[in-house]
Parts: C-alpha cells; structure tokens; sequence
C-alpha cells in the first residue's frame, strides 16, 4: 500500500459527507437489505427495537470495513477512473482518519452488535471485518485473480449475520442458502465490470482474471458460474425459505441471467469494443436486479408463511 495523500495539502476540513462517503454507502445498503431478509427469514422473531439496533450496528460495521478498504487502497483507487473521486485521492480526507475511522466504527459496531443482539452476531460480524480488510483488500485483491471469488465471502455474511441476530444459531442450512446465493453471484457480476472496466485494472495493477488471463477466460467462467448459480438459486426454492412466490421468481430471473451468460460467452473477439461492452453492460445492470429480487422474494415468502401462504 502507498499512502497517496502524504504530499497532498488539505486546504479545508474534512465535511460529514466526506466521512460518509468513507462508508461505501451504496454497499452499505446492500448488506443491510440482505441482512434485515436474513433476520426476519428466519422462524423466530425479533423484537422490532432489538432488531432496528441491531441492523443499525450491522451496518456502521459495513462502514467500518468500507473505510477501512479505502484507506489501504487509496494507491489503487487513485488511478481507477470509477475511484478517483473517493475521498482519500481526492484530497478531502487523509489515509489516516480514514483509518482510525474504520478502526473506532468497527470496534463500536461489533462491541454493540454483542450487546444489543447475542455474542455469536458480534463475533461474526468481527470475523466479516477481519476477511474483508485483511485476508481481501490486504492480500487477495493484489495477487490473486480469484480475488473476488474468495474475498466475496465477506459480502455474503450480512444474512447469516440477520439469521443469528434472531436466532443466535448458525449451523441451519437456511441462512448458508443465503450466503452462497450472494457467494455464487459476486464473481460473474465482478466479472462483467471487469470486462468493460479492464483499462483501470490494468492500470493499477490489480489482477483481475480479466488482467491476468485474458477476456475469452472470464467469458468462460462468468457463464459456468452462471449455470451453478441457475441451479443453487432455483434448488433454495424447495428450502424452508423458499416457495412458489420465490420459486416463480428464481426460474424468471435466472434465464435471463444465463441468456445475458451465454451472450456474453459467445461474443466475438474481433469484434469491436462498443459492441462487446453492450453486452456486458446489460448484463451487469441486470446482476444489479438479481439479487435483489431474490432477497425481496425470500422477505415475501417469509410474511406470507405466518398466515399459512408461503412455502409449499
């Protein structure tokens, strides 16, 4: 890691919005709707202040992981397009606020998260934080190009962290189903920005597969993990999570997903860029959807069982 601010002069304070920033709010919300369908997915209820705080300190821990991921790569992000706005190279927050930032939120959210819920969430919201910065942004994202496949471990924990805030259990296959939903889903939609945002790997020397094998072999391995994922969403709905509403869901979303696979598998490589980018570019905004609609359905299929609708 480079400290990239060590020369840059500061010419105001660091804003709220700056600090805000720090958090990846966008990511934010993504783990804390994945872990709200975790906890109210799963067949004991919570307490709507218990799980309000509970969620609120799930997510300043996402925060925390956010900032601290900032902080160790403001070298990469200073030369990525998509990253150069950040607020570390963009001079408006040092690497080193960034840091005891990410260390007090982190230290604050996992201390709460023990407290307002049950030690196992505490302890498995620490671990989430611990892989995110150390075993991902310190190690794997520089020297691996399975980097997103093993580093995104760390963004399917939210609903497994959900599932134990109501239940205090872990070893149920229910919330693990969740887990390898987002598990299975982060390579190919990681892939496919990857495909058309391979300039700014290259230029900061991340190894994405894009980098270090090439586009014909990230094509090939987006549309096989594809297939496991078609196969791993589709089988969650005959699960205690799952149901028709799910199920209707699962079968609809993944056939586009494997239709927008197999097109991206099948491009031509003389072909030019803008066409190849289309492609991928659809693909990727629909990964967007996918895995919302998936959690959305399991939420329904959760509020449809107590009045003796959902399941099978």
């Amino acid at each position: 890691m480079t400290d990239v601010t060590d020369t840059q002069s500061f010419e105001a304070e660091p804003q709220l919005g700056d600090y805000y920033a720090l958090l990846k709010p966008r990511v934010m919300q993504l783990v804390v709707f994945t872990a709200v369908v975790g906890m109210l997915a799963a067949p004991v209820g919570v307490n709507p202040v218990v799980g309000f705080a509970s969620i609120l300190f799930l997510a300043i821990g996402a925060g925390a992981s956010g900032a601290l991921n900032m902080w160790w790569d403001a070298d990469i992000d200073a030369v990525m397009k998509r990253t150069v706005n950040r607020p570390i190279p963009a001079g408006k927050v040092t690497a080193q606020s960034a840091m005891y930032f990410g260390v007090a939120l982190s230290g604050l959210s996992v201390m709460m998260l023990a407290l307002s819920a049950n030690l196992l969430a505490g302890a498995m919201l620490a671990f989430t934080i611990f892989f995110y910065v150390v075993p991902y942004t310190m190690w794997l994202k520089r020297s691996t190009p399975q980097n997103i496949v093993i580093g995104g471990a760390a963004g399917a924990f939210p609903p497994v962290i959900g599932w134990i805030i109501a239940t205090g259990q872990i070893a149920v296959l229910e919330p693990w189903l969740m887990f390898a939903l987002i598990f299975m889903w982060t390579p190919p939609h990681f892939w496919a920005l990857a495909l058309f945002m391979r300039n700014d790997y290259d230029d900061a020397k991340v190894p994405m597969l894009t980098v270090t094998h090439g586009r014909r072999a990230t094509r090939n391995h987006i549309l096989g993990y594809t297939v496991v994922l078609f196969v791993l969403a589709v089988g969650t709905a005959f699960s205690a999570i799952g149901g028709w509403v799910y199920l209707a869901t699962a079968l609809v979303l993944n056939v586009l997903f494997l239709k927008g696979a197999y097109d991206i598998w099948q491009r031509d490589e003389d072909m030019s860029e803008a066409d190849n980018f289309a492609v991928e570019r659809k693909f990727f905004r629909l990964s967007l959807w996918y895995l919302f609609a998936h959690f959305v359905a399991i939420l329904i299929e959760a509020a449809l069982k107590p009045v003796g609708l959902g399941g099978w």
